[in-house]
């Protein structure tokens, strides 16, 4: 009911910066609380950032200062700006959109940090 879309994923050395979009389709009234998560070589899957439709976000620990999330309601499209990227950055990034218990998830983006 609810397609996403990651894309801006890449290859970025150390220090270097990168922006991920989820655009959101299907039936957009299901548009709610968006999130990015990541999994990275052999980690489990964990929450990066989200926001809500007003605007409110969180962000993990680990990325705090660093990362920054977006949206853009009238367009259906979420942000992530990453910089200061660190090796540990190195993951597969999934976008998220979770409306009254039903969550759907993006096909995910690569995201490589390495000199």
């Amino acid at each position: 009911q609810v397609q996403l879309v990651e894309s801006g994923g890449g290859l970025v050395q150390p220090g270097g910066s990168l922006r991920l979009s989820c655009a959101a389709s299907g039936n957009i009234f299901k548009i709610n609380l968006m999130g990015w998560y990541r999994q990275g070589p052999g980690a489990q899957r964990e929450l990066v950032a989200d926001i809500t439709r007003g605007g409110s976000t969180n962000y993990a620990d680990s990325v705090k200062g660093r990362f920054t999330v977006s949206r853009d309601n009238a367009k259906n499209i979420v942000y992530l700006q990453m910089n200061s990227l660190k090796s540990e950055d190195t993951a597969v990034y999934y976008c998220r959109n979770t409306w009254r218990g039903e969550d759907y998830w993006g096909q995910g983006t690569q995201v490589t940090v390495s000199s």
